[in-house]
């Protein structure tokens, strides 16, 4: 197992958001995480990220990982091509080639000096993914990665996830909607901060 969470649990005050999470995740998989907005689903995201401490359980991650969080944490004047060699110098990357094909591939090159203040919701986004699998991660976590895409890249972004699933990469996708269950490996769904499997699930 590359991705392994067991008994995991994390509460705001008085609010339990999640209850004893327990799942795993092989090398070449995508695993979908679905439930309603308030189900725990970000929170459970920034706990496998690092970002968050649980309060009990715990998570045992093997490799590097990369992190999409839903809402962008970007400097507005800086632009694109700025933040690519802002987090190479922070991956400790040679060069920005594979942050360049991404960007190519998700028809965003023509962005890269303009400053982020100036980007489209849709573009911003493009960038969050690009900034998470420019290291090339072993584990890659999303949070509702393709808000904001048009069609034509969304389908792009589901044929990056099979080249990553096909290259033995793992990717988690969170999301609060469950129309994407056949293109994924594993569905899990989290309501009241319970994980359990989604009627919809295609387990194969």
């Amino acid at each position: 197992m590359v991705l392994r969470v067991t008994a995991v649990r994390k509460s705001f005050g008085s609010r339990e958001v999640l209850r004893g999470v327990s799942f795993e995740a092989r090398a070449g998989q995508l695993v979908g995480i679905v439930g309603e907005n308030g189900a725990g689903k970000t929170t459970l995201l920034r706990i496998l990220s690092g970002d968050l401490r649980p309060d009990d359980g715990r998570v045992d991650l093997l490799g590097t990982r990369g992190y999409c969080p839903q809402h962008p944490v970007l400097d507005e004047e800086l632009t694109m091509r700025q933040h690519l060699r802002l987090f190479q110098v922070a991956y400790r990357l040679p060069g920005p080639g594979r942050a360049l094909r991404l960007i190519e591939g998700l028809s965003a090159a023509g962005y890269l000096d303009t400053p982020v203040k100036f980007l489209s919701g849709g573009t911003l986004q493009k960038l969050n993914l690009v900034l998470a699998l420019m290291h090339d991660p072993d584990v890659v976590l999303l949070d509702e990665p393709y808000q904001g895409f048009d069609w034509e890249t969304y389908l792009r972004f589901w044929d990056l996830a099979q080249e990553l699933r096909g290259r033995g990469r793992t990717v988690i996708i969170i999301s609060h909607l469950a129309h994407d269950a056949a293109r994924l490996d594993v569905l899990h769904q989290l309501h009241d901060g319970v994980l359990g499997p989604s009627p919809t699930a295609d387990t194969a």
